[in-house]
């Protein structure tokens, strides 16, 4: 089996998927943190396409980073500045050619994570 990438966000304060957040993937590297590609989550709080499709997928480190600030403005959230979270950076290693699904559940002042399926 390919290994690829997969993501999704749920809010966890509202009770809905997280449409419209901007993603950022990057690998880390020894030396450097290499940026991939940015998607949008959809009205299902997923990405339309695999963040990491199996044509590009190596194993290593990689990173999430949710732009969720703009997502709770966006959702008329009034919060107060600077917003507690603004950007949740995920930091994973995927050591094996296997599907990863990294979902993130989020509220205006709490996030968590874990290895779906």
């Amino acid at each position: 089996m390919a290994g690829y990438l997969t993501t999704h966000v749920l809010d966890t304060a509202q009770g809905c998927p997280g449409k419209g957040i901007k993603i950022d993937l990057y690998m880390i590297t020894a030396t450097e943190r290499v940026f991939i590609r940015s998607l949008v989550t959809n009205d299902d709080g997923r990405t339309d396409s695999h963040i990491l499709p199996a044509d590009e997928f190596k194993t290593g480190t990689y990173e999430l980073e949710f732009h969720v600030g703009a997502y709770f403005d966006a959702a008329g959230i009034d919060l107060p500045e600077p917003k507690f979270l603004d950007v949740v950076p995920l930091r994973f290693g995927m050591s094996e050619e296997a599907h990863y699904h990294v979902p993130l559940l989020v509220s205006p002042f709490s996030y968590s994570t874990y290895r779906g399926s």
